[in-house]
């Protein structure tokens, strides 16, 4: 039996997984380039494994239908939108993912992001190592509307952790409206023109589906509060960066943070504002949320092809998320 690891780093803070691929007899072969597979290189890499462990590389249909000797998927993270899970299916390969253990990092960066663009952390940084001394008026977080589209796993994890801010609004938007209020903090169901409009901060904790494929662009962020801010740390794609560039460039929200980007590495127009906060889709990279992400989906792997049913299965909903 021979696994793929296509994504990096892996077991770099810890060697759990290689141990447990070890003491199963599971011949492994960890990405040789160091850096994320294009969608060729993995063609070329991938058809003499029995097993691919995954990041975010492009697991299409002609590469799963190359995949002679492929039966499991492992996902290290939440997202699928990089999986053709109909032709995987149909093909008799079982996918597996993460989706609990990254919640906890992503939220905390999320709520980072708020923290640094309302007081411009990013820019005094660069400014004082440039010999600058400037002191930047801001908000503080307890004064801000925070508006939350998608109150999924990370959505709420977020949810709990501005509690500890004291927000006294927030407004989120879920396909769940049953969402339970509590105070402190006070939360509103909001369809999602109300977020915009209203909201000091937008997160969106949504997953990449052809629905919500560029669900805010042009239109949406004209919607916005002039000195709003919008943070992605969800998946690239959701929000169009064509247009966010635009909105950015002409002051008609206050700024933006983003993790997360429709073609990674990134290397877009973005990085040529200041009033963009950018990281590496870093979201989840807490040294115990990825150790965490990268045992489940080995695992998994490793149950599967020992024969047994792993513990994570991509459930029936994700699948049909994808034929909407």
């Amino acid at each position: 039996m021979k696994v793929l690891i296509s994504t990096v780093p892996f077991a770099d803070r810890d060697q759990t997984p290689l141990n447990i691929l070890g003491e199963a007899g599971v011949e492994y072969v960890i990405n040789p380039l160091g850096r994320k597979f294009t969608r060729e290189e993995l063609f070329q890499e991938i058809s003499s494994y029995d097993a691919l462990i995954a990041g975010t590389e492009v697991i299409d249909k002609e590469i799963i239908n190359h995949s002679t000797n492929l039966k499991v998927i492992a996902r290290v993270g939440i997202g699928l939108d990089n999986v053709d899970l109909i032709a995987a299916r149909d093909k008799g390969i079982q996918v597996c993912y993460t989706p609990d253990a990254p919640s906890p990092a992503v939220g905390e960066l999320t709520i980072a992001m708020m923290l640094t663009m309302l007081r411009q952390v990013h820019i005094s940084n660069d400014q004082m190592h440039e010999g600058v001394w400037h002191r930047f008026f801001g908000k503080r977080l307890s004064e801000c509307t925070v508006g939350i589209i998608g109150a999924g796993r990370i959505g709420k994890h977020v949810l709990k952790l501005l509690s500890g801010f004291d927000v006294n609004r927030i407004l989120v938007n879920d396909i769940d409206a049953e969402l339970i209020t509590e105070e402190p903090p006070k939360i509103e169901n909001a369809d999602k023109e109300k977020i915009y409009r209203e909201a000091d901060i937008i997160t969106v904790h949504v997953p990449l589906t052809m629905e919500t494929t560029h669900m805010i662009s042009d239109k949406e962020i004209r919607m916005m509060k002039r000195d709003a801010i919008l943070i992605n740390t969800a998946r690239g794609g959701i929000v169009d960066e064509t247009a966010l560039f635009n909105a950015l460039q002409n002051k008609r929200i206050g700024g933006a943070a983003v993790d997360v980007f429709e073609k990674e590495p990134y290397q877009g127009n973005l990085n040529k504002l200041t009033n963009c906060l950018l990281t590496a889709h870093m979201g989840s990279m807490s040294i115990d949320c990825r150790t965490q992400m990268e045992r489940e989906a080995t695992e998994d792997t490793v149950l599967f092809l020992l024969g047994k049913t792993p513990k994570r299965p991509v459930p029936n909903y994700e699948y049909e998320n994808q034929t909407k």
